[in-house]
């Protein structure tokens, strides 16, 4: 009995063997240069397998360099191993962060990373690691790391035929994986060439996305960095990692001067606590471009209209006339204006807009919004600029700007008037403020205001850089119009007292952000090992990770309780939220008219929004209202929440 399961054990370690074979094939790869001859030879590919350690494989170009295997029919991947070029001065290290990919489509478009090396090689030695994928594949290969020129000795697939599935695959973190392949691994170099190739997105070990898109270049300053930003386009509009919006455009924020990794997507955060009426999606990722790792990104909603995203009427071209000439618009004060390839316009008091849709280029579309805006600004700087039947709010939704102004101030944003959106959708007269975007140097990340809590006035008026008369514009709202000042207190005590804004609350969100993404942040700052290093406009530099993260949680702990104060948002503890509001109080006499509220008889009430501004204060009827959740009190009586449709 014991010689039969001996037996048994022995034939299938025999099998194991057996199937997951050392793997042969044609050799492929980018064109090998020899070093001795100084040139091009053929057939080099061969050198990467030979077993010889005394000889190696190596590229031309610094970059994209590859070397693999077309094992004529589908394999599993279950082991690979590698060992470095036998040269003690670079060697060892030109195999750190090198990736092993399998594709099923010669041109490599479709490929995913089965693993990846996180360590220096040793020389003479081959190390292996077992693969953890089970998809198969035809084409295998070994993509160098940036600069390395792809120097490597020797290298082995093993594996067992077999088409597999895709049930589970590769991943380098908990975060989803982004890979781009483009067509002969080119690489986005301007805003202006798209790159055609595919984007293959995984996430839970399981495909999210797997699609054909063009890539280039996005951003401004950022584009100036090692680490570049991207936007993928899609044939067709698509859904990613469950985004509340279906869109062909999508953005790579590459947060390279932002070391903490988060300040966007905690400024996103804040912008849903404050209730602004569209927030981006937005998830870290790591990213791969043909086969190099690129590091720790954020795949974002870029900025635009249709659902999901701002969620406005999309103009056609021929919609030139009538009530389908009022909107929907949406654009950009935007300091870059004038150097973007879209169209653009300055306003009669000088402020440069950008237009990102329509973008077809149609002049009576062009002509309405640039005459809307300008009437804007017109009523705005009017002696009578406050007046409830002709003043600028007849025309401008000051709610949406203060809910833009609370995110930025409470982030610290030096951009809060350098860039601003800003839209207006059809047969609604009013422009509207957001969405919020672009907090790469918020949380004291700007050597020009640091330390931004010791200023003693808001960021407008502590000598930020604007687009030219931002500034202007905002003091005559936030200043000159007196109501204003009363309304952003009242939505920043409701904010704050409803535990919106709750320092503990957003400190939670904090570590939990970083518990997400801790282990890519540690492959970023290896692959980027600027940690210590002051870029783009670094007023300091941490000596770890955990020390970033600490330090924008200190910051908003401290900006919170210095907005609170009477020279800023004038906190009022006797304001309640929306919250404390109970639902079901008497609602008797309380009405609802298409989109008015109003109470019977002879009754004075007041109406406040979800974010804590007074709408209404009167009796009888309100003026039509927009879509959403109103606080309506009257003397003594219970305040009472109710919806409008």
């Amino acid at each position: 009995m014991r010689q039969s399961l001996l037996l048994i054990v022995m034939l299938a370690v025999s099998l194991t063997a057996m199937g997951d074979q050392k793997l042969t094939g044609t050799y492929i790869g980018s064109a090998c240069w020899d070093y001795g001859v100084n040139g091009i030879v053929g057939n080099g590919q061969s050198r990467a397998f030979d077993g010889n350690q005394n000889t190696y494989f190596a590229t031309e170009e610094r970059s994209y360099g590859w070397v693999g295997m077309d094992l004529g029919r589908q394999y599993v991947i279950t082991k690979v191993g590698w060992r470095p070029r036998n040269d003690r001065t670079v060697g060892e290290e030109r195999v750190k962060f090198a990736v092993f990919q399998g594709a099923n489509k010669a041109d490599f478009t479709d490929a995913v990373p089965i693993y990846m090396i996180t360590e220096r090689g040793k020389l003479g030695t081959m190390d292996y690691a077992d693969v953890d994928c089970s998809m198969g594949f035809r084409y295998v290969r070994y993509v160098g790391p940036s600069g390395s020129r792809c120097n490597v000795a020797d290298l082995e697939f093993y594996g067992h035929a077999g088409a597999g599935d895709d049930s589970n695959l590769w991943q380098p973190t908990n975060l989803p994986t982004v890979c781009i392949n483009t067509i002969d691994s080119r690489e986005p170099f301007d805003k202006e060439t798209e790159i055609a190739g595919s984007v293959v997105i995984i996430d839970n070990h399981r495909i999210d996305t797997d699609k054909p898109m063009t890539v280039r270049e996005r951003g401004n300053a950022s584009r100036g960095f090692p680490k570049k930003p991207w936007r993928i386009k899609f044939d067709k509009k698509t859904d990613v990692l469950g985004s509340p919006g279906k869109a062909k455009k999508w953005s790579l924020v590459n947060n390279y001067g932002d070391k903490s990794l988060m300040r966007n997507i905690v400024a996103f955060e804040i912008a849903r606590r404050v209730g602004m009426a569209y927030v981006p999606f937005c998830r870290p990722v790591d990213v791969f471009l043909n086969g190099e790792f690129k590091g720790n990104y954020q795949l974002c909603d870029k900025i635009d209209i249709r659902p999901g995203r701002v969620d406005i009427t999309e103009m056609t071209a021929i919609e030139t006339s009538g009530d389908a000439l009022t909107g929907g618009y949406l654009m950009e004060i935007d300091a870059y204006a004038s150097g973007n390839a879209m169209e653009w316009f300055t306003s009669s008091k000088g402020v440069p807009v950008t237009l990102h849709s329509p973008d077809y280029g149609v002049y009576l579309q062009y002509r309405y919004i640039t005459g809307y805006f300008n009437d804007f600004e017109k009523k705005l700087y009017s002696t009578l600029f406050t007046s409830p039947t002709s003043g600028y709010r007849t025309v401008f939704d000051t709610e949406s700007f203060l809910q833009h102004f609370i995110v930025n101030e409470l982030s610290g944003n030096p951009d809060i008037y350098w860039s601003v959106y800003m839209y207006k959708d059809r047969l609604d007269p009013k422009i509207y403020t957001g969405p919020v975007w672009d907090f790469d140097l918020a949380f004291d990340n700007d050597v020009r205001v640091y330390p931004m809590n010791r200023k003693s006035a808001f960021l407008y008026q502590s000598g930020v850089m604007c687009a030219n008369q931002m500034d202007v514009m905002a003091r005559r709202i936030l200043v000159d119009d007196r109501t204003t000042k009363s309304e952003l207190s009242q939505m920043w005590s409701r904010l704050r007292n409803g535990g919106r804004l709750d320092q503990e609350a957003i400190g939670a969100f904090i570590d939990q952000t970083y518990k997400d993404i801790k282990a890519s942040a540690d492959l970023n700052f290896e692959r980027w090992p600027i940690l210590r290093q002051a870029v783009h406009q670094n007023p300091r530099t941490p000596n770890t990770y955990e020390e970033e993260i600490t330090f924008v949680k200190n910051f908003v702990w401290e900006r919170i309780e210095k907005l609170d104060g009477p020279s800023f948002m004038n906190l009022d503890p006797t304001v309640s939220s929306i919250d404390d509001v109970v639902s079901d109080a008497d609602a008797s006499g309380i009405y609802v008219s298409g989109r008015c509220i109003g109470v019977e008889g002879d009754v004075a009430f007041r109406v406040v929004s979800a974010s804590g501004i007074t709408v209404y204060s009167g009796s009888g009827t309100t003026p039509e209202l927009q879509p959403g959740v109103y606080v309506v009190s009257r003397g003594l009586s219970p305040a009472v929440r109710v919806l409008v449709r």
